[in-house]
């Protein structure tokens, strides 16, 4: 790009983007990354690796991705399942309302489009789950259209590439980069511009120590060239990640031997984790002690009364926006048949069977700790 656009408006001569979209391309050829999801060109399989993909690491997606493809090979499998299979399925991957959305696209494209994916950016926008990035993502990989992609990948590399000085998470900012990114698409292969921009932010332009010397863009990169790619993209402020005190029971219903069950709840379907079982409980109020906070969730939700018999495991757990502790409490069921008011079921179960059931993470931890103390 000629020194004067950089130091006006920096918008690309046509000869400067042809440049990029040769360098990327040439360089996606050799170095492109073996993905599983990358051997197909059916929709279902690109859709699911998309939705998967959101907002997780590949090598973490990976092993979920094979597994999931193989119990639900096709949309329609995947829309005649239960939801409890899906998530048991899901268990552990996390963003659970994805599995949620999926299933609910698999049963409407089953109904509504004859099981078939549409190809069309504006009606998988349509679709329960599916937004801008993975619509554009299905219709660029799956169908070949010339739509960009913006993700955390690519935002990095065109917030340097660009040298854009704003924050890309404010709207104007997502607006320029959404027109930028479409600048860039080489008619008819979208597809692979698309997948090489990402595999470039995944494995040279990353988020610390970006390989520039490797960078097939390098020379055309305006933040490299005035030695400010550390600097981009802009960060906003961190705010403080709240923190928050939960008490859980672990309610059997007769004293602990190996006929003795537990009783889990399952959360309703509009909550965070919707759709999973727990060991019941809930957050502590200002001025409640943890014992005082149990007994009035287990009532609240359940409207039962338990004898605590005492402390087992505390468990510490992040998710994207808040940090909790689980505080656990062995406990005995003394009154009251459980009833769904504040959960969607609820069900007595052996804890040698509670593997069958998909839990969160955290409660996943406090059944490994079960079975390590051989409890049962």
């Amino acid at each position: 790009m000629p020194s004067e656009e950089k130091n006006t408006d920096r918008r690309p001569s046509q000869e400067w983007i042809a440049s990029v979209q040769e360098s990327i391309l040439d360089w996606y050829k050799v170095h492109r990354r073996d993905l599983p999801w990358r051997r197909t060109t059916d929709p279902y399989a690109i859709w699911i690796s998309e939705v998967m993909l959101q907002q997780t690491q590949v090598a973490t997606v990976l092993p979920y991705y094979e597994r999931f493809v193989a119990r639900f090979p096709d949309i329609r499998t995947l829309a005649k399942a239960c939801l409890d299979d899906v998530l048991k399925a899901w268990e552990g991957l996390g963003y659970y309302a994805r599995a949620r959305n999926m299933h609910q696209t698999a049963r409407k494209v089953l109904e509504e489009h004859g099981g078939r994916l549409p190809t069309a950016y504006k009606k998988l926008l349509k679709l329960p789950g599916i937004g801008r990035y993975t619509a554009a993502a299905i219709a660029s990989i799956a169908f070949g259209k010339d739509e960009p992609v913006l993700d955390g990948n690519v935002t990095r590399v065109l917030c340097r590439l660009f040298l854009i000085e704003t924050d890309p998470k404010k709207s104007p900012t997502r607006k320029k980069l959404w027109g930028l990114a479409r600048s860039l698409i080489p008619s008819c292969e979208a597809s692979f511009f698309n997948q090489a921009l990402m595999d470039l932010g995944a494995t040279l332009c990353t988020v610390r120590m970006p390989r520039c010397d490797s960078c097939p863009l390098a020379s055309d990169c305006l933040a490299h060239c005035e030695g400010r790619e550390a600097e981009l993209p802009v960060r906003s402020k961190r705010k403080r990640i709240p923190h928050y005190a939960i008490a859980t029971g672990l309610v059997w219903d007769r004293p602990r031997s190996p006929e003795a069950k537990l009783l889990i709840t399952k959360r309703k379907a509009d909550d965070m984790l919707g759709g999973l079982w727990e060991f019941p409980g809930g957050h502590q109020e200002p001025g409640e002690t943890l014992e005082e906070c149990l007994k009035r969730e287990l009532w609240e939700e359940l409207r039962i009364e338990v004898t605590i018999q005492g402390p087992f495991v505390t468990v510490k757990h992040a998710y994207s926006h808040f940090r909790v502790t689980l505080h656990t409490y062995h406990c005995l069921h003394t009154d009251g048949d459980p009833q769904a008011i504040d959960v969607e079921e609820w069900r007595w179960v052996p804890l040698k069977d509670v593997d069958q059931y998909a839990f969160p993470t955290a409660d996943r931890k406090i059944i490994a700790e079960l079975r390590e103390q051989h409890v049962s």
